[in-house]
């Protein structure tokens, strides 16, 4: 991120990703990650993906978001089909992080809206997650959203570091 400062009166904007956005995406992760002390095989920040997101997210029945404030992403998530699971019914979101300034200003939530209507709308009949014990802010959002947490675990996410195990029935 630049040494820009962020402040309230530039109003952020969601929008579907660019591929100028790719860097500033990986780097947002990254970020979010280290911030968590996360990282490595396991986490999202290895996904083969995270080199370009714009064209992961170019299929069909998926897209990805960003938050721009002031020229800059300070947020960003996703969802697209979640791997492993053939009948076509369940969506996974993804790589859903906002930088700490973000947080707490209603901007998780309305990306989160944008994310489900998204996948309702595609015609998903679950959204799936994976996140981390240490990600309690995300936790406390997913469950606002009428996310519950699951024992089993679904599809093919990867992320074998991530415990933490959450579905939505869209």
């Amino acid at each position: 991120m630049s040494d820009a400062i962020i402040t309230n009166d530039a109003k952020p904007v969601i929008r579907l990703i660019q591929a100028k956005d790719n860097a500033a995406v990986k780097q947002l992760v990254h970020d979010v990650l280290a911030e968590h002390g996360l990282g490595g095989e396991g986490f999202a920040g290895v996904d083969p993906e995270m080199d370009d997101m714009y064209s992961a997210y170019k299929a069909p029945l998926a897209a990805y978001y960003v938050i721009e404030q002031a020229g800059e992403i300070v947020g960003a998530g996703g969802f697209a089909p979640l791997d492993g699971c053939d009948d076509g019914s369940v969506v996974e979101l993804r790589k859903m992080y906002l930088r700490p300034q973000l947080r707490g200003q209603g901007l998780g939530h309305r990306l989160m809206i944008k994310c489900i209507e998204g996948a309702r709308q595609a015609g998903f009949k679950q959204m799936y997650l994976e996140t981390t014990p240490a990600m309690k802010a995300a936790q406390r959002l997913y469950l606002k959203h009428g996310f519950n947490y699951r024992d089993t675990r679904l599809g093919e996410t990867g992320h074998g570091g991530c415990e933490v195990l959450m579905s939505l029935n869209l």
